[in-house]
């Protein structure tokens, strides 16, 4: 019988990508690996899944032998569903996302494939870590990266008392191993897109938009993941499904609505 753990990798930059290479070369460190990634880049698409399509998955032998891994038609998040329900047939023992190119701190959480991918297996009940790096460029250095990732995989794995539904996301300044500073477990940031569209038409003079914006960070705090990004720190803010309000309840409970 098999007991080492078992590890389900994914990513949104798409099967080929660089990062998702790194991240695999890390997870098979620990244990069995199956790659369920999609066939194309999903950057942007949330927690999105394919409701009114038809899922394709396709076996990819491209990351040597004994890791076993497929190219779905789907978002990030369909590939943990895929990778639980249909391909594993069980939960594994850990889900890692990424490593996503271009940071994924603060409000940046909500749109992201990458880490909606790691909150879609943490929903699962499998402790779950997404990894960004802050470099969009095709050919950026991971090994900064895949030093920190082995640091942590191998922290949750050997974790007795890990929280339920646990999910960690985590960020890494552009950089060598040696310009990291170490990680901070910090909070999430209050930075946020400002959102503006270019108008534009095509070469047929019909009108299109073309969203583009400016990141801005409001929080002046130093306990954020964007303060330990800016001061060469890797970013680890565990994250929650749970998106209800709680400091609003008690307000609510005063409306009167009879």
């Amino acid at each position: 019988m098999n007991d080492q753990p078992l590890i389900l990798v994914t990513n949104d930059d798409g099967i080929t990508s660089k990062g998702i290479r790194s991240l695999v070369e890390v997870a098979k460190k620990f244990g069995r690996v199956c790659v369920v990634a999609p066939d194309k880049p999903q950057s942007g698409m949330g927690h999105a899944v394919s409701i009114h399509g038809i899922l394709r998955v396709v076996p990819q032998p491209i990351f040597g032998e004994g890791i076993e891994a497929y190219a779905t038609s789907g978002t990030p998040v369909d590939c943990v569903k895929l990778g639980i329900a249909q391909i594993l047939k069980r939960k594994p023992d850990l889900v890692l996302s990424g490593v996503n190119h271009g940071s994924n701190s603060a409000t940046n959480i909500l749109y992201s494939g990458t880490m909606s991918a790691a909150v879609e297996g943490a929903m699962e009940g499998v402790p779950s870590i997404g990894f960004s790096l802050l470099d969009y460029a095709a050919d950026a250095d991971f090994d900064a990266t895949m030093v920190y990732a082995e640091k942590l995989v191998r922290q949750v794995l050997n974790d007795p008392q890990l929280p339920e539904n646990f999910c960690l996301n985590v960020n890494i300044p552009k950089g060598r191993p040696e310009d990291i500073k170490g990680i901070r477990f910090c909070r999430q940031a209050a930075a946020f897109w400002d959102d503006w569209f270019d108008h534009r038409q095509d070469p047929t003079g019909k009108d299109y938009f073309w969203l583009t914006g400016e990141f801005k960070n409001h929080d002046k705090g130093t306990d954020t993941d964007e303060y330990a990004l800016e001061n060469g720190y890797i970013s680890a803010v565990p994250v929650q499904y749970d998106l209800t309000a709680y400091h609003n309840l008690k307000h609510l409970s005063q409306w009167e609505l009879q």
